[in-house]
């Protein structure tokens, strides 16, 4: 099933197959640089790589295409994703997508970018958290600054309100 969203971007991303060692180890081969958020997220025991590799039909779009008119909380963005037969993938899904999406656009870096928005160029990869804790990172995004492709964890609350630009990747829904 395709979603209907005219304007969002279709991939397949292959995910699982490696151990998480050999995730990292891959991930600094291609140079990906990741923040400590990202580490917290790698480096916890609920973060696990499928034993065997598996192919994902992922939707990137932005919560403006999903029919938002003035922005969105995380719980509305998924309930509308899951309306067009997306959902969250699995939290790997961001370092496999990472390393496979290596010509990602160039992220214009503004150092008046307000505080707590997601950064312009970013992608967010829609996953399940593995911690309700605020505290802890929800999940990662990808970015490309001055060349460097980056994994960056991130954390959020229910209540805070995505933009209209503010671009996810979801995956399709198998039925």
């Amino acid at each position: 099933m395709t979603p209907l969203l005219p304007h969002a971007t279709f991939r397949s991303v292959t995910v699982g197959g490696t151990t998480k060692p050999e995730l990292l180890q891959l991930l600094a081969s291609h140079g990906v640089q990741w923040n400590a958020m990202a580490t917290r997220l790698l480096d916890d025991a609920r973060f696990t790589t499928a034993p065997s590799s598996t192919t994902l039909r992922t939707w990137e779009t932005s919560v403006g295409e999903l029919g938002f008119a003035s922005g969105a909380t995380i719980d509305a963005i998924l309930a509308r994703a899951e309306a067009h037969g997306l959902m969250p993938g699995p939290l790997e899904l961001g370092p496999h997508l990472r390393l496979q999406l290596l010509d990602q656009s160039e992220a214009r870096v503004d150092h008046e970018q307000p505080r707590h928005q997601a950064p312009p160029g970013s992608l967010t990869v829609a996953s399940v958290p593995l911690s309700n804790d605020e505290d802890f990172p929800c999940g990662f995004y990808l970015r490309r600054i001055d060349g460097t492709l980056w994994l960056r964890g991130y954390q959020s609350w229910s209540g805070h309100r995505w933009s209209l630009a503010n671009r996810f990747v979801f995956v399709e829904r198998a039925d």
